[in-house]
């Protein structure tokens, strides 16, 4: 996965503000095996150095000059499918959050987080994870909850199946959901493959979603648990 020096994850800050570059540049520093290889500060200058360093993630600011994100996650998936774009941002907005997550982003934080949760978002998203703010989540599902419901006809999970999901809707990581059902991290991957392919999606937010339109658990019922 990591294609940089000595085996080191190769990062790409974009964001309009100088400090805040330098700020997520010396905290991502004090990690061992990432490595900030470029930094942009608008949208056209991202796409031009992701084409020339190829970095396996990019941590770009929800709103940048030239080029809008929403366009540069798109064309990066397009051209770099494999780099994980992650959010950092201020701004959590309803239109913002769907608009990034649906144009290809794999994770979206607010600057708020702490230094370490940033770190573990990045290895939890090039590992396949989906990450999300709690703020954002919350957003997001009931963003789900007023959109038409949509039933498909292969939506017959079993109940262990079923559990996974419902962690899962948590914004628990895979490594975390085989701990709670004392199971092998492969065994939840497998559940989650045959969780994707009978409700006809693609990852795990796209099952999460749709799990909340079809009305097979509640955002208040999430929160509790």
């Amino acid at each position: 996965m990591a294609g940089q020096r000595g085996g080191k994850t190769k990062i790409l800050l974009v964001d309009d503000q100088y400090l805040v570059r330098q700020g997520v540049r010396q905290l991502l520093g004090q990690e061992a095996d990432f490595a900030v290889v470029g930094e942009a500060d608008n949208g056209l200058d991202a796409v031009r150095l992701a084409r020339e360093l190829v970095p396996d993630i990019i941590i770009m600011e929800a709103r940048l000059a030239k080029l809008s994100t929403v366009e540069v996650i798109k064309q990066l998936k397009a051209e770099h499918p494999q780099v994980a774009v992650l959010i950092l941002t201020n701004f959590d907005d309803e239109e913002s959050v769907v608009g990034h997550l649906g144009a290809g982003a794999d994770g979206y934080l607010l600057k708020s987080t702490r230094s370490e949760e940033l770190a573990q978002a990045i290895r939890f998203v090039l590992a396949g994870e989906f990450i999300a703010h709690p703020v954002v989540a919350r957003k997001l599902y009931k963003w789900a909850t007023r959109r038409p419901l949509v039933v498909s006809a292969m939506e017959h999970l079993t109940p262990r199946e079923f559990e996974v999901l419902k962690l899962a809707a948590k914004g628990m990581s895979n490594h975390d959901i085989a701990v709670e059902l004392g199971v092998a991290l492969r065994t939840v991957k497998s559940h989650l493959e045959s969780i994707f392919s009978k409700m006809g999606v693609g990852s795990r937010i796209e099952a999460v979603l749709e799990a909340l339109k079809r009305g097979w658990f509640s955002i208040e019922e999430q929160e509790e648990g």
